[in-house]
Parts: C-alpha cells; structure tokens; sequence
C-alpha cells in the first residue's frame, strides 16, 4: 500500500506507485543517449535497447517520492518472469570490483552457480527489509508452485547502492509492499530510466544518475544471442567522466557535490550494481568471466571503483530451461569458451552505454536538507563532443 503520514495516504507516493504499478511507459520515453548521437564503439542493440530484449527478462520499479526528503524506491530484475515455467532458476555468476557495498545471496550463487527469484536493488539501509519481502512474497504469492519449492527464495539476491544525500535514508522508508509491488509491476518491454525505481535518488560522476539499460543483438555467425544490461549507477567523481572517449567531466565544473575548489574528495561514496542477462548458453564460470568484463564498460565512463564504491555485478543466462529438474540428469547447452569473445564485447559495449542512459534519463532533483543535484547538461556535453569531432554537426537550417 501507497505510504502513510498521520493515518492518511501520501499523495505523492501515491502517485509514484501508480506510475510503478500502471506500467513503464511514462518514463520509458525520455531522451537516451543514442538519441543525443552521443557515439558507442561497440555492437548492434537489440530492439528495445533494454535488458528486457533478452526473452523471459521482466523489469519493475516502484519509486518513492514523498515531501522534501524521501527520494528511493525499488527496481526488480526477474530472470524469467513471473509465470510458468518462468520461475525456475538460471545459471549465474558474479564479481565484485569493488566490495564497498551488498548483494545478499551471493555466497549461494557462487557455491551452486544457481539464481534463484529475482534480483532486487534498493538504497543501502533497506537491503535487509527487501530480502525478508522477497521470501514473503514466494511464501504469500506461490504456494505449493510445483516449480518454486518453498526454500527456493530463502537466499534472496538483493543489492544497493547509497542515496543518503538526496534520501532521508535513515527514515526507512522502503517497506515490504513496495518490494511486492516492484515484482508484480515486472514486465517485458520498454525499461523506465533515471529517475526510477531504486534509482530514485542516485548521483553519478556528481550529476543526478540512478536506472540505465542497454542491449546488443550478436550477429547470426557469433550465436544470434542477445544480451542485456541494467544497472543502478551512483558513482564516480565529475572529473573523471569519459563521453565518447573525450574527458567532458573536466569541462563540466558548475554545481559540483563531492568536489570542492577543484580538488575531488578522497572519499568515494557512491556504487554501481549491474545486472547482466543473456540467452547465450552459458555456465556458472562462463558467467562470472561475463561478469567481470562489465568492469571495463565501467571504466569507458571513467571510474576508477574508488575505496567507498560498491561495484558488484552478477551475469546470468536464461537458457537451459530445465535446470529446476530435482530427479534423473539434466541435458545442458553451451558456447565454447573460444565463441565468447563476441559476448565480452557485447557485455562492455552495453555497460558503457547503459550507464549513459541512465545519465542522459536522469532529471534535477531535489530532496533531503535542501540539497540539489543537477542533470547532465546534454547541450554541452554535445557541443563538446562536436568540437572533438565525436559527433556530426547540426544539421543547416533550411
């Protein structure tokens, strides 16, 4: 249910929640990168340009926004769906970049090259009530599902990343509902970004950051496979931002947050949580090489995973179905070690672009104690880029 303050619904999370649960269309059209002709080396993306290009991938958000100071939410990742045989478990593994942060559940992951429900991403001080809501729903919403056992959810994976300077995140205002809401609001199609979800109150390279996605369509020869990224960027320092390559972030230098007389703070706290999906058939180990290669699409945008950030991905594969067989052998699929260099590439190409998205998406906010964080100022980083001679010039007036 929509939050309350004195017994009576708030009417901006009202609101927001209605935006999560009625669909993402509203915030699905905003401007992406490819349409400022901000230019990417790598791929060809899928149809959408979204995680949810690779099949079975649903996303939903449920975003909090609530007076001057509550600026969070939560976003959901769900592997293969709701419905059957969507809830069986993938094939997964993941990496840590830089282990400043959470993703519950990983120990599991690793030990069993299994993920199992789906994967949720809030602010850092609600990982604990995201993970109890996510066994809550398998135990309310599913019981008795033949292919969803009762223990199937008890290892949740849940990551985060810190909001606290937009957010009253002490206020604990992510409840359990709103994790069930961002599950049910899960869908195929077009992903909302910026602004949304769990990444409500992000900040990145010190302008307003948050949700980003992106995909690659390989080419019939590399498998036909697809794949996805979706991250929740609230990272990096303003002069270390890479546009096409050029270092726009040193050009950039007004309404700086962690800056201050040009000296970055030797500090870092922001994170960066990256969820990888493919249908390429994939192992666990296989899975966690995709993982880690989401750490140079990363460094294309300039970070260099400071001691404070929390840099944690998991890649997972949605083929080989059968995997939630508990009796006799399972017959598997998988792509040679030798056939994964188009993959890799596709896995960066997707990364560095999902974190522009999620940049070029992101809108001015304001929240808790009056602070402002500002959007990317998309004219000026064009005309930067057009200098460079990294984007073709405006066309004359006729």
């Amino acid at each position: 249910m929509p939050s309350m303050r004195g017994g009576r619904p708030a009417v901006a999370s009202i609101l927001a929640l209605i935006l999560a649960t009625a669909g993402q269309g509203q915030e699905a059209s905003a401007r992406r990168a490819r349409d400022l002709g901000l230019p990417f080396e790598f791929g060809t993306p899928g149809r959408l340009n979204a995680v949810t290009d690779v099949p079975g991938v649903e996303v939903g958000h449920v975003t909090l926004l609530e007076g001057d100071a509550v600026r969070t939410g939560v976003t959901a990742v769900l592997p293969r769906g709701r419905g059957k045989p969507g809830l069986g478990p993938c094939f997964a593994g993941a990496f840590s970049l830089n282990g400043n942060g959470e993703m519950t559940g990983i120990a599991w992951v690793e030990e069993s090259g299994l993920l199992e429900g789906p994967v949720v991403i809030t602010n850092t001080n609600s990982v604990g009530v995201a993970r109890d809501a996510v066994i809550d729903y398998a135990r309310k919403r599913l019981p008795g599902a033949e292919d969803w056992p009762g223990a199937t959810w008890s290892l949740p994976v849940v990551a985060e990343t810190w909001d606290g300077y937009l957010n009253d995140i002490y206020g604990m205002h992510v409840r359990s509902e709103h994790v069930f809401q961002a599950i049910d609001a899960a869908r195929g199609g077009p992903v909302a970004e910026g602004n949304v979800g769990g990444g409500t109150g992000m900040i990145c390279y010190e302008f307003k950051g948050g949700i980003g996605t992106a995909s690659r369509a390989l080419a019939a020869a590399d498998g036909g496979y697809t794949l996805g990224v979706l991250v929740q960027a609230n990272f990096g320092r303003r002069h270390q931002l890479l546009v096409g390559g050029l270092p726009v972030g040193r050009e950039l230098t007004g309404d700086l947050i962690y800056t201050r007389r040009g000296t970055p703070d030797p500090t870092e706290a922001g994170s960066i949580i990256i969820v990888v999906a493919t249908d390429a058939p994939l192992l666990p180990h296989q899975l966690k090489r995709l993982a880690r290669r989401a750490a140079l699409g990363v460094a294309r945008t300039g970070s260099v995973s400071g001691n404070g950030s929390g840099d944690l991905f998991l890649a997972f594969s949605t083929a080989n179905p059968r995997l939630g067989d508990v009796k006799g052998t399972i017959p598997l699929s998988m792509l040679p070690n030798d056939r994964m260099g188009p993959l890799f590439e596709a896995t960066v190409g997707a990364t560095e672009e999902a974190i522009m998205n999620a940049l070029v998406a992101a809108r001015t906010m304001s929240g808790r104690a009056g602070h402002r964080v500002v959007a990317l100022p998309q004219d000026r980083v064009r005309d930067i880029l057009r200098r460079h001679l990294r984007l073709a010039p405006e066309p004359a007036p006729n």
